[in-house]
């Protein structure tokens, strides 16, 4: 969006080295739960932890940014497409976007960094974070920027969709562990960011994260998975959305073309009907794909993010979350189903069986944008409010790595537990799964000028200094049924498919 609203604020702006321009002087929203005061106290403490997670390195090609916790000296590329996920709410506090352009530099633009990239080939996932980053800001500047004078995007999905197995490359602290094969991607499981995963046990039962950081299973046992395929998928249609966003047809067939013939795809070799889910394949020592691997974890809801799923895959889908013996229950999402033996009842034990806010997130956004709101809702709050009684009940009080799913306690790693502090991006519950799904403001435009609300708690709540384009705007349901709202700019408040048009100033009435 480039103009403001006729009539509404002006915000102050600063201007970065790169020519874009994001809003500054202003602070994060502020969420109204009477219900639940101490979830807001929780949001606070996850801003607070956050912060402390800016840091600046001289001669990065962005700094300040964002670091994700893990080491001061490396970068991880999915830990910090989830962070911009929720630095999006509070732009000028937390370099979120910004961060991806530390990635961008060295990998497609020739520039060095003092940082490596620990994973060349984790989750590519920009170009979903930078479409997330444009419905909430409207930017038009930062999307030309990305598609016509870097083509970062387009330039990430082509390299990752012609990676090798040993790829090295002088930005990265180790080789690419991905292939593109006839039969889809072949990934280890430390690339793909689910270290021990069943997904990626050995055929003698044999553990991936086992066998050291750098992981050193041939190319044979590694399993043609889903979610690779699913998440290039996801790109292709996020960068056509971007591109029609900017007037960029001939870019936003070509695709268009790509995200359909993925799709086509996922659904042909990754849909098991039997089960109504998608699972990983077998490899073969020919290289083509053997039988369904039958484990069922979070990342099978990533083509189901995409939109690749029909209405009756996605309800199949929806079983297991519906299900406690599957990825359900008073804890929902672990990270591997509960009734699969590789589950550690324990702990969690990493990715066995802990929950993990950036998986949950993203099945639960999976959910709510496919039909299942009111389920994505209802694991959005379980979660969260598992994390809040860990931090309530267990010393020391802070947000962890990943969690145990069946105490309010962390998880564990080879026998410790695992990494405190970590906002990170386990900040992704107490800031967006709150505002999102716990007082749901589960879509936003700055681009239509709408909110959507699944006004679905009692009663007071909503939210203060809710900014998207141009637009600050305060939303608050009161005790008795009345609604208050407040706004620099008129925009259309969609309350659970009723629409309500907000004009400019302030304003009460009844839902």
């Amino acid at each position: 969006m480039d103009t403001l609203c006729a009539g509404g604020a002006v915000w102050a702006e600063k201007t970065n080295t790169d020519g874009l321009t994001t809003p500054a002087g202003k602070s994060a929203p502020e969420p109204v739960f009477d219900a639940r005061p101490g979830w807001v106290d929780f949001y606070h403490e996850a801003l607070r932890m956050a912060r402390a997670h800016v840091v600046e390195v001289a001669g990065m090609p962005r700094s300040p940014y964002m670091d994700e916790g893990f080491a001061p000296d490396t970068l991880w590329i999915w830990d910090t497409c989830f962070m911009a996920l929720f630095c999006r709410y509070a732009p000028d506090v937390f370099p979120g976007v910004e961060s991806l352009e530390n990635f961008y530099g060295p990998m497609h633009g020739g520039l060095s960094s003092p940082l490596k990239i620990q994973h060349p080939d984790n989750p590519p996932l920009f170009a979903w974070v930078e479409r997330e980053n444009f419905r909430l800001t409207g930017d038009l500047r930062r999307v030309r920027w990305l598609l016509h004078e870097t083509q970062a995007l387009q330039k990430h999905f082509h390299w990752f969709d012609n990676l090798n197995r040993g790829d090295a490359f002088p930005w990265a602290r180790i080789p690419s562990a991905l292939r593109r094969g006839h039969a889809g991607f072949q990934w280890s499981g430390m690339a793909a960011g689910m270290d021990n995963s069943p997904r990626f046990d050995g055929p003698n039962g044999e553990v991936d994260g086992a066998r050291g950081f750098n992981g050193s299973k041939g190319l044979e046992g590694d399993p043609f998975v889903v979610d690779a395929l699913a998440q290039q998928g996801l790109a292709a249609r996020c960068i056509a959305e971007l591109a029609r966003e900017a007037g960029e047809l001939s870019l936003t067939v070509e695709y268009e073309e790509r995200y359909e013939r993925i799709r086509h795809e996922v659904n042909t070799r990754h849909w098991d009907e039997a089960d109504g889910f998608y699972y990983d394949r077998a490899a073969r020592a020919d290289g083509s794909a053997g039988g369904f691997s039958r484990v069922r974890t979070p990342a099978s809801f990533w083509p189901v993010l995409a939109g690749m799923a029909s209405s009756a895959q996605v309800e199949r889908m929806a079983a297991f979350v519906r299900n406690a013996d599957e990825l359900g229950g008073e804890i929902p999402w672990p990270s591997v189903s509960r009734s699969h033996p590789g589950f550690d009842n324990a702990t969690g034990e990493y990715w066995r069986g802990a929950v993990w806010l950036p998986t949950a997130y993203m099945g639960i956004k999976a959910l709510s944008e496919n039909g299942h709101g009111a389920l994505a809702d209802e694991t959005a709050e379980r979660v969260l409010s598992h994390m809040y009684r860990t931090w309530k009940n267990y010393e020391p009080a802070t947000i962890w790595e990943c969690y145990d799913p069946n105490l309010p306690r962390p998880s564990t790693h080879r026998g410790s537990l695992v990494r405190p502090d970590f906002c990170g991006w386990s900040a992704l519950g107490p800031i967006s799964l709150f505002i999102e799904h716990v007082l749901g403001f589960h879509a936003i435009s700055a681009t239509q000028r709408e909110v959507h609300w699944r006004l679905h708690q009692t009663g007071r709540h909503g939210i203060r200094r809710l900014r998207f384009g141009d637009i600050e705007t305060d939303i608050v349901y009161e005790e008795d049924g009345s609604l208050f709202v407040k706004t620099s700019c008129p925009y259309r408040l969609h309350i659970n498919g009723h629409v309500q048009y907000i004009r400019q100033g302030t304003q009460r009435f009844r839902i």
